[in-house]
């Protein structure tokens, strides 16, 4: 996604991840806004979603400032829901180029106009006979992953979308334990695996899941399944041009796949499942729906990283991306240390370089290094150490460039965000700066950063309150993906792409739609809205709403929303409908689990919550150039 900000505008390209499913999918996109783009990468191996059936039957939704990525092709049956989409059999009927051929009655001409424009795209996947391979101990440790995924329904919460299936790759690490994609196995219902060779399949449980690393650990308890094991071994960072062998389960047949190439690239790229920007090694051998979760080894049989995701354009080819043995250590070292995955930290600002000689002799820095601070979030610790102004020029030691970036191995450089990437949550980092032209050392403790809109929901399942028919949910990146950006509304995707967090907890809470009922006569046709005041107090997040509703005892029920709208209930009113409204539409609880807690309040005393912050992008890629980036 990276170099995709380096292309021209009208270069087409995508992202896919590579588990196998049937059929499977492949997402192109040009660049256009690049604040989509974490909700426009999707995987290759799982079906499409209804929300983005709604985004392909609205592509005026898509069409809205230069800035934006479109999806302009993918490999989908139209019209079909997951589980109703045509089946290819192990023997399907292939063409001349070897490529499966999609099991469907419809004429071509048909299949093209019910796609409007989307393309499929089934290359035959490049697969390496060798000998020397097919007796390798090594491979004996790559199974092939079954995950039935059952996804929630962001835009009815209570309830769940139909399951559906996905296949990809894992292995074996040791300690009873396998390492293979988050993606392979999110919103898994039922996980199972099966070895090189057997016709057995053994339940596998998810330990756990790093969204950001896009990395799962699974345990398989059946003593069964690991007579004559032999884990892997992990190897170093590789090299340039150092050879690569990926392996795994992609589509196009049942049995072990082993496709070759060589080292292209090293450095921090983006990781598309989970929205971050870790190491990445890029690789020329072909990574197929199917590979995700497989090892890729050197010559000396150790494994070297995880194959995760991707690059497809018109103009380039053979670009996969493989997840590096550091941060797989980092992972595993986080659930060793803490009994689960905590994330990787993040300093929390944002930073602008420094190329320019007036820009450093302005700011008194009399060498070319070091980076701007332009905000520090109001959720960082950084914030009270580091101060709007300050040149951040060492981070633990390490001198930083003017372009943000540090020394990496011999005589390569890297942003210094990969330095960041290195700890832990919780830990503390020394930082150099120049503040009003005086050198002087701060120290900053870093956490993973707070999303105001987050990326995915934590427990899997979205929170939701119903009050006599209007129901409430937190806004999130799923929810806006599967209502489509036209009808969330061009004010709340501002907020979503543009507004940090002013606390730890806070959330946009918006009236996602209203059950109509006699008792919500004049509010049938508000749908999201996002609430601001209850009874003149200002929300905080949905379990403050809940709490003030429970707490209420007033004769009227006020809520007012964005663009000055009130909607008025009577109390008890509401009360009585509740339990009616619930039964109409098959509801089976006015709220979700989680707000049936007892409510802890979270701000600390004194601590200001309305403070006016200047709106900044919230992520590198929804800034138009690379002279700004966070950290």
């Amino acid at each position: 996604m990276a170099m995709a900000m380096a292309m021209a505008l009208p270069t087409t390209f995508s992202f896919s991840f590579s588990t196998e499913t049937s059929p499977s999918l492949s997402f192109t996109f040009f660049p256009c806004r690049v604040s989509t783009w974490q909700k426009t990468f999707f995987c290759s191996d799982k079906p499409l979603d209804s929300y983005t059936r709604k985004a392909l039957r609205k592509d005026s939704s898509y069409r809205t400032t230069e800035n934006e990525i479109k999806p302009v092709s993918l490999k989908r049956f139209p019209g079909r829901g997951k589980d109703d989409r045509p089946k290819l059999p192990p023997d399907a009927a292939k063409g001349e180029t070897g490529q499966s051929q999609p099991m469907v009655s419809k004429s071509l001409g048909q299949q093209k106009r019910d796609m409007k424009g989307l393309m499929f795209d089934l290359k035959e996947k490049q697969v390496i006979d060798s000998g020397s391979l097919q007796d390798a101990t090594f491979l004996n440790a790559v199974v092939k992953v079954y995950c039935t995924h059952t996804e929630p329904d962001y835009s009815l919460p209570w309830q769940k979308q139909r399951q559906y299936t996905s296949t990809g790759s894992a292995f074996m690490i040791g300690d009873g334990k396998l390492l293979t994609n988050a993606h392979c196995v999110e919103h898994g219902t039922q996980v199972k695996v099966k070895r090189r060779g057997d016709d057995t399949k053994f339940v596998a449980k998810v330990l756990a899941r790093g969204v950001e690393c896009d990395i799962a650990l699974l345990s398989v308890e059946s003593e069964e399944f690991w007579k004559g094991a032999e884990p892997l071994r992990f190897g170093r960072l590789p090299c340039l041009q150092d050879a690569v062998t990926v392996v795994g389960y992609p589509l196009g047949g049942d049995t072990i796949s082993v496709t070759k190439g060589v080292v292209s690239r090293i450095e921090v790229t983006s990781y598309a499942h989970g929205a971050s920007d870790l190491l990445g090694i890029q690789i020329d051998a072909a990574i197929n729906p199917g590979n995700s979760g497989g090892p890729a080894f050197n010559d000396q049989g150790e494994c070297i990283g995880v194959a995760f995701q991707v690059f497809r354009s018109e103009e380039a080819e053979n670009i996969g991306y493989v997840i590096p043995t550091t941060v797989v250590s980092h992972f595993l070292n986080d659930y060793e240390r803490n009994g689960k995955y905590t994330g990787f930290p993040s300093l929390g600002v944002l930073l602008q370089k420094l190329e320019n000689p007036a820009l450093r002799a302005c700011l008194k820095v009399q060498s070319n290094e070091g980076v701007l601070v332009r905000r520090v979030e109001p959720t960082s610790a950084a914030n009270g150490v580091l101060k709007e102004g300050d040149v951040i020029v060492s981070f633990d030691g390490v001198q930083i460039g003017c372009e943000g970036t540090v020394p990496f191995r011999s005589t390569e450089r890297i942003v210094f965000r990969y330095l960041i990437s290195q700890k832990f949550s919780g830990d503390a980092a020394e930082l150099g700066i120049i503040r009003d032209g005086t050198y002087m050392k701060v120290q900053t403790v870093l956490h993973p950063r707070v999303h105001l809109v987050p990326y995915h929901i934590e427990g899997g399942q979205p929170s939701y309150l119903i009050i006599a028919g209007l129901v409430f949910t937190p806004l999130s990146e799923p929810l806006i993906g599967e209502e489509c950006e036209d009808s969330i509304g061009l004010k709340l995707l501002t907020k979503a792409r543009y507004s940090s967090a002013k606390f730890r907890g806070e959330q946009i809470v918006i009236l996602s739609q209203v059950l109509a009922n006699e008792v919500n006569i004049g509010y049938e046709d508000m749908n999201n809205q996002q609430v601001l005041k209850f009874n003149g107090t200002r929300i905080r997040n949905i379990r403050h709403l809940a709490h003030l509703v429970d707490s209420c005892e007033n004769k009227y029920l006020v809520f007012e929303f964005e663009d000055n709208f009130l909607a008025v209930l009577e109390r008890k009113a509401a009360v009585t409908s509740s339990p009616c409204i619930l039964k109409d539409y098959g509801i089976p609880s006015e709220r979700s689990s989680d707000l049936l807690e007892p409510y802890v309040d979270l701000l600390e005393d004194g601590q200001v919550i309305n403070q006016d912050i200047q709106d900044n992008p919230v992520s590198s890629l929804e800034i138009g150039f690379d002279g700004l980036l966070w950290a």
